[in-house]
C-alpha cells in the first residue's frame, strides 16, 4: 500500500514469501483520523497543494455537516482526486498533473462503513472514518465542501488501522533492524476462514493436489470461499478454494 506524502500512520510491509499476500492486505478494511478543512479547496484536495480560499464562506452549523455527511456512508461512487498514484493511459495520474496537463478521473464504486465527527470549529472538522479499499480521504473532504457550498480540502491525515493491524502496533522509520520482529504470515489472512491439515495433507496440497472438505464442519457454507491453510504447527500452508467440497490450491507457499 501507499500513503499520501501528507499522511502518518500505518503502512503494511510484506517481506519475502509474504509479498504474495499483500492483495490479500491492500484488500483489508482501513480506519482514517483526519482534519477537514472547510472554506477552502485545493488542487490535490489537501493542503499540499496550492489552496484557493472560498470567497464569503459561510459556515455551516454542524447539523447541516451531519446531514452530509450521511450521504458519503455506504457503497457510493467517487472520483479520486487528480493528484493521485492511479494510472491513466499507462500513466501516474499525479505526473501528468505535475506536466500541466488536465486529468479527468472516473467515479468508481467505494466502501465507506462510518464517518464519526469528532470536533467541529470552523473552519476545522476533525473526523474519523471505517472504510474498504480505494477509499480516498480527500475526496471525502472536498466532495463534503462541495454539499456544503464552501469548499473543502484535508489539512491532516493519520491512517490508523489496516485490518487488525494497528498503528500502536507499528515500528517507527527509525527502529533498529535488530529490534524488529516480524509477524507470521498467518496474520495477513487473520480474517480468512482458518483450517489446520495434517502433515499428509499439508505435503499433498504443497504438491498441487486438492484435498477433501467434508469432514470440516460447515463444509456446505464455505463453497466458493477461500481458506486460509496452517499445517500442525501452526505456519501457512496456503490458500484454498473451496469448490464442490474440495479445497482447490489457489496460492501454495513453499516450505
Amino acid at each position: 500500500g501507499t500513503l499520501d506524502p501528507l499522511a502518518t500512520g500505518v503502512l503494511v510491509v510484506c517481506v519475502g514469501q509474504a509479498t504474495r499476500l499483500a492483495d490479500y492486505v491492500q484488500a483489508m478494511g482501513k480506519s482514517y483520523s483526519s482534519r477537514f478543512r472547510l472554506g477552502a479547496t485545493s488542487t490535490s484536495d489537501d493542503a499540499d497543494g496550492e489552496v484557493t480560499e472560498t470567497p464569503n464562506a459561510t459556515p455551516p452549523t454542524r447539523e447541516q455537516i451531519d446531514a452530509a455527511l450521511a450521504r458519503f456512508v455506504g457503497v457510493i461512487e467517487q472520483v479520486p482526486p487528480a493528484v493521485s498514484a492511479l494510472k491513466l493511459a499507462g500513466q501516474r495520474a499525479h505526473d501528468l498533473v505535475r506536466k500541466g496537463e488536465e486529468v479527468k478521473l472516473a467515479a468508481r464504486p467505494v466502501r465507506i462503513d462510518a464517518i464519526r465527527v469528532t470536533a467541529y470549529e470552523w473552519p476545522y472538522l476533525n473526523v474519523e472514518v471505517d472504510c474498504g479499499k480505494g477509499t480516498y480521504i480527500r475526496s471525502i473532504a472536498r466532495d463534503l465542501g462541495a454539499a456544503l457550498g464552501v469548499g473543502g480540502l484535508v489539512q491532516t491525515l493519520r491512517r490508523t488501522r489496516v485490518g487488525p493491524f494497528t498503528a500502536e502496533q507499528g515500528v517507527g522509520l527509525d527502529a533498529e533492524p535488530v529490534s524488529l520482529s516480524l509477524l507470521p504470515m498467518r496474520a495477513a489472512l487473520s480474517g480468512m476462514h482458518q483450517v489446520k491439515l495434517s502433515v499428509d495433507e499439508t505435503r499433498r496440497f504443497r504438491q498441487g493436489q486438492r484435498l477433501s472438505l467434508t469432514e470440516q464442519p460447515q463444509s456446505a457454507e464455505l463453497e466458493g470461499r477461500e481458506l486460509a491453510l496452517l499445517d500442525e504447527a501452526g505456519g501457512l500452508v496456503g490458500i484454498g478454494e473451496v469448490e464442490r467440497g474440495q479445497l482447490k490450491p489457489a496460492l501454495v507457499i513453499p516450505q
